[in-house]
C-alpha cells in the first residue's frame, strides 16, 4: 500500500483554476488507474491551502498515477496555479481504516522511465515508529 497526503498552497487568486484543473484529473484517475483506492481533494480552513489524500494497492500504482498521461497532461497548468507542495507519507492504522499499512516496494525493472523518475523524486518515506505500533 502507498498512501499520502499532499499539502498544497495555491497563489492567490488562482483557487478556482486549480479546481478547474483536478475535477477532470480526479475522474480520469478514477476511471483509468485500477491500483487507486482513495484520491479526494479538500479545501482548508486557510485560504489558498488544499489536501489531497491518495492510496494506492502499492508503490508502483502510485507511479503509475504519477506517470500517467492524464497527469502529465495536468502538469503545466497546475505548475501555473501551485506556489508550494508537500508530500506527507502516510500510515493507515490498522482496525480504524480499511487500508493496507504503508511499505517500500522496489520499481518494476518494466516500469516507464517516467515512472522512475518519480521514484528517484518521491520515495516512500515510513516513518521508524510506525513500526513499533504494528
Amino acid at each position: 500500500m502507498a498512501s499520502i497526503l499532499a499539502h498544497i498552497t495555491i497563489k492567490p487568486g488562482k483557487e478556482r483554476a486549480f479546481e478547474d484543473i483536478i475535477r477532470p484529473l480526479f475522474t480520469r484517475s478514477h476511471a483509468e488507474e485500477k491500483a487507486l483506492k482513495r484520491y479526494e481533494y479538500w479545501r482548508g480552513q486557510e485560504p489558498g491551502h488544499y489536501y489531497t489524500l491518495l492510496a494506492f494497492d502499492d508503490y508502483n500504482g502510485f507511479l503509475i498515477h504519477q506517470s500517467s498521461p492524464h497527469h502529465e497532461d495536468a502538469v503545466p497548468a497546475l505548475s501555473d496555479v501551485i506556489a508550494d507542495i508537500r508530500l506527507e507519507w502516510l500510515d493507515p492504522i490498522q482496525g480504524a481504516s480499511p487500508l493496507p499499512p504503508t511499505a517500500p516496494q522496489p520499481v518494476s525493472d518494466s516500469a516507464p522511465d517516467l515512472a522512475k523518475k518519480y521514484a528517484a523524486m518521491i520515495p516512500v518515506a515510513m516513518a521508524g515508529w510506525w513500526t513499533d505500533l504494528r
